[in-house]
């Protein structure tokens, strides 16, 4: 999630300070996204160092009001105009541990793998009983909500995939290596002989 640009979308409606800014932000996500009012106040600075957003006075219990400017105005046009790029989104810590995983001798994969969706199946019934307490006139929050719900339900089928695939990894173990033979060539030994070397190696016919 773009902080600054939750920002710039909130301080467009009108000027804002801190707290209020904070408290909208939470609002309008329903909480799934908290942010302490530091991080507020260093991303209103840094806004500010970059001309998207100006000081516009303060109040008399001292609460210092931002605006938004013509350049933050099209930074936040830009951003609602162009894709979410995939390329720039957080890794994905879940992904990274189950490769680690399956590369790292005496882990139970199978474990890991039900253990996570166990946690996730939890968190999508959350989700769901959630989005039927939401609010109808709620989009935002709605919106919210079946997003997580869609990635929860996309994480379990990934789990199930994994499972699968760890399954048919253990099953097709690698078969053994046979033994290399020692003996020099030709040097075929006579079982019959107490394995000693044949006299019949190198005559024809097999006659001594």
């Amino acid at each position: 999630m773009s902080i600054k640009h939750g920002l710039l979308a909130l301080l467009d409606q009108g000027p804002r300070y801190g707290y209020q800014l904070r408290a909208e932000f939470e609002s309008r996500t329903g909480s799934t996204w908290p942010l302490n009012v530091g991080q507020v106040y260093t991303t209103l600075g840094r806004l500010d160092r970059d001309g998207l957003v100006t000081p516009d006075g303060e109040d008399g219990e001292g609460h210092v009001f931002y605006r938004i400017t013509d350049a933050g105005r099209r930074e936040l046009h830009t951003w609602f105009d162009e894709p979410v790029s995939r390329a720039g989104r957080p890794r994905d810590e879940l992904a990274i541990k189950l490769a680690m995983a399956v590369t790292v001798p005496g882990v139970d994969v199978a474990a890991v793998v039900q253990s996570q969706r166990t946690h996730t199946l939890r968190a999508l019934q959350d989700y769901t009983r959630l989005k039927v307490r939401a609010a109808e006139d709620d989009l935002a929050w709605q919106l919210v909500l079946e997003s997580l719900v869609f990635q929860a339900e996309a994480e379990v089928r990934w789990l199930d995939h994994c499972e699968a695939r760890i399954a048919r990894r253990d099953l097709v173990a690698p078969q053994a290596a046979p033994l290399p033979d020692t003996a020099a060539p030709g040097d075929e030994r006579d079982v019959a002989d107490g394995g000693r070397p044949s006299r019949r190696r190198g005559l024809r016919g097999g006659r001594r």
